[in-house]
């Protein structure tokens, strides 16, 4: 029976020679086990073989390994035992007792408000079909009207008035960023963007044939005077931001550095992607760059591509997120591209958004998750009051380690103890060691279950190594 399943051997079946410009070797040896598992060459319960084996049959660095595993167990595929070895993951099961604090997803998923939400979006949906909508069939363009109106009623507290016009909607915020930098980039073409930065946009660069390079910061974000010199050296057509509650560090740009930084973008004709999840829950957060450009954006400045998504602040299974245009932009070439990536938007769950967004209860479900990640945040900031970063009302925190601490250690064995963290590895731009957790803090079911998993987190890092003292909240 393959819940029994246990093989004392390691399972080599799935390894093949590495290519030489196959991209991160890491990166290649988790798309062969994905691969392998996606396959049934690799079944749950089947053992992989020893890091330092695996290293020496691939012709790589022990650390190649190390990272790969480590990135295979935060994606969930991989379960560590120690001297026990590792192993691929049996399925979710009601005796997986592991509380993921590994992805940034929003709480409450299971709470009654949004099951409420759910069932009369899906009411509402039920009526525009039998009202005659063709709600089911295809749908390619920008959006409906009746949504792209909604969209509009979202963006107006971060943007202003926006003429639905502008508004294009996308099946999830990473359909977005791959068609604006299919629409803002050639292959080849440099995109620039923080040491540290959103895992989404360096997968979506590798498979699009975009060079990233890292920008460097400092305690505010990304610098003004390290763009300038990054576009000086040229190649670079884009500038990605994330710039509120940053994934991962959670810096939020002040109002000053926005506009430095479309100032330095402006001159050298850089198109800035303004990845923006988090500035509804923010609700400290300064007008976005896009508001910053104005209508002349497009003419007279570097143009702004906005991105908001429902994934962080409702829920991702909702698959909805909105790109504001620049004025003056062409909106086709970014409807090729999303055509090119999704066809088009699941019209079921879009209208489910759109009238969460006309009735207001949308609004009212962020109001509840902001409610509820402040005490979580407090929840964490009594466990793990040493070296924290973050956001009064965040998804996630940064943990900075001290100098000898083993970050993969410290992960194998916090998922040995039933907890999923993410390591500084997942989010580099560049070949910069940077020693630190991202904490995410929407995974648990409840703040229960939170401080059970926080107190444990806290036990393993004193255990282990006792982390850097903070230098402030950001």
């Amino acid at each position: 029976m393959e819940a029994a399943r246990k093989l004392k051997n390691p399972n080599r079946a799935w390894i093949r020679p590495l290519i030489e410009q196959g991209g991160a070797r890491y990166q290649q040896i988790v798309r062969q086990i994905a691969t392998a598992v996606d396959d049934l060459v690799l079944r749950p319960g089947d053992r992989l073989p020893p890091q330092r084996e695996l290293a020496t049959a691939l012709g790589v660095d022990l650390t190649t390994v190390t990272r790969a595993y480590s990135e295979l167990r935060a994606l969930g595929l991989l379960e560590a035992q120690g001297a026990g070895g590792s192993y691929i993951k049996r399925k979710a099961s009601g005796q997986d007792t592991t509380v993921d604090l590994g992805m940034n997803i929003p709480p409450l998923l299971d709470g009654s408000f949004f099951a409420q939400l759910m069932r009369a979006g899906v009411a509402h949906a039920q009526e525009r079909m039998g009202s005659g909508d063709p709600l089911m069939s295809y749908h390619v363009g920008a959006g409906a009207p009746v949504d792209r109106q909604a969209a509009a009623v979202w963006l107006q507290p971060m943007l202003g008035a926006v003429d639905p016009g502008r508004i294009v909607i996308c099946p999830g915020g990473q359909s977005a960023l791959g068609a604006l930098l299919l629409t803002c980039s050639r292959p080849g073409d440099c995109v620039l963007t923080e040491g540290l930065t959103y895992p989404g946009l360096l997968a979506a660069a590798q498979t699009l044939d975009r060079s990233v390079v890292a920008v460097a910061a400092d305690a505010q974000g990304m610098s003004p005077d390290a763009l300038e010199d990054a576009c000086a050296r040229g190649g670079a057509r884009v500038l990605y931001l994330n710039p509120t509650i940053h994934n991962p560090t959670t810096r939020t740009l002040s109002a000053e550095r926005r506009a430095a930084l479309h100032a330095v973008a402006s001159r050298h004709g850089l198109a800035i992607i303004e990845d923006d999840p988090y500035w509804r829950i923010a609700g400290d957060a300064p007008a976005p760059l896009a508001a910053l450009a104005g209508p002349s954006g497009a003419k007279h400045g570097a143009p702004v591509y906005y991105i908001s998504t429902l994934s962080k602040c409702l829920a991702p299974g909702l698959r909805t997120a909105f790109i504001a245009m620049p004025h003056g932009a062409a909106i086709t070439p970014v409807l090729d591209a999303l055509r090119s990536i999704s066809l088009m938007p699941a019209s079921w769950m879009t209208a489910v958004a759109t009238h969460a967004i006309e009735t207001g209860m949308a609004h009212d479900m962020v109001k509840l998750v902001r409610h509820e990640l402040a005490q979580r945040q407090r929840l964490a900031g009594r466990l793990l009051p040493q070296g924290v970063q973050c956001h009064p009302h965040g998804l996630h925190l940064w943990l900075e380690l001290p100098p000898l601490a083993d970050p993969y250690r410290l992960i194998q064995i916090a998922q040995q103890r039933g907890v999923g963290v993410a390591d500084a590895d997942a989010f580099r731009a560049d070949e910069s060691v940077h020693k630190a957790l991202r904490i995410s803090l929407g995974g648990a079911m409840s703040q229960e279950q939170l401080r059970v998993a926080l107190e444990k987190l806290s036990a393993i890092l004193q255990e282990e190594h006792r982390p850097a003292r903070a230098t402030g909240i950001v």
